[in-house]
């Protein structure tokens, strides 16, 4: 309404020469050969700086392109290298999983190391760290855990709890807590963020702050009262209370 207003002023005041100018450009051979030459005259007189920036514009879409192109095409080797590294991780042939087979596949770390920024590198962390926790190699969990980054619901939630998990195997029940804290901050929903909750509990209880472990038990049994773990929510909670 403002711009309106403002335009209805220059009418009235009888600034309508540019407007009636502009569309002058578009309509009158004349003038708009006159503003080809204006034109012209700027770019004979600028042109390393006009041939210089549209350089650089070039130069940034197709750094972009290829950039995109390569990631791409790396992206499609590594999807191929850790198809075998995750067959050996269901079989649970952890060691060929992670340092590969001499043959089909690289292992997770490799594919993690050599086609990082890719999905598929990505994923390879994921399988790493959960790899790792099987082993019982914890801060190796922990490290590939952190690298892992996704949008899905289950599996970033999941890799949060994972490296709650890990710190609590080290007995570092503060940085567990962090971690599991992250798990059910994640997109709460009532399949998991309940089982995510009670690690926390179990956390704050190994930690010996009983106050927030209460809390969180009851608000498991009391938000998720449907969910399979609001019973031992309540238990929990029942016998930290007579305590």
């Amino acid at each position: 309404m403002a711009i309106m207003k403002e335009k209805n002023k220059n009418v009235e005041k009888g600034n309508t020469q540019d407007e009636h100018k502009e569309f002058e450009v578009f309509e009158s051979a004349e003038v708009l050969q006159e503003h080809i030459i204006e034109t012209q005259g700027f770019l004979d007189k600028n042109k390393n700086l006009v041939l210089g920036a549209i350089g650089a514009v070039v130069a940034v879409i197709a750094g972009y392109f290829l950039y995109g192109l390569n990631i791409e095409n790396q992206n499609k080797k590594a999807q191929a290298d850790l198809s075998p590294a995750v067959f050996y991780f269901e079989k649970d042939s952890l060691g060929k999983a992670l340092n590969g087979d001499g043959n089909l596949t690289g292992g997770f770390l490799q594919i993690a190391d050599e086609y990082s920024g890719t999905k598929a590198a990505n994923l390879a962390n994921y399988y790493a760290g959960v790899s790792y926790m099987r082993m019982g190699e914890f801060g190796k969990a922990i490290s590939h855990l952190e690298k892992f980054s996704s949008d899905d619901e289950l599996v970033q939630g999941r890799a949060y709890a994972l490296i709650g998990d890990a710190y609590v195997q080290q007995e570092q029940f503060g940085s567990a807590i962090s971690s599991y804290k992250d798990a059910v901050a994640y997109k709460p929903n009532k399949e998991f963020t309940p089982a995510y909750l009670m690690k926390l509990a179990y956390a704050y209880e190994a930690n010996g702050d009983q106050a927030n472990a209460l809390e969180t038990y009851n608000k498991v049994a009391n938000e998720y009262a449907k969910s399979q773990e609001a019973n031992d929510a309540k238990k929990f909670a029942a016998m930290m209370s007579v305590k």
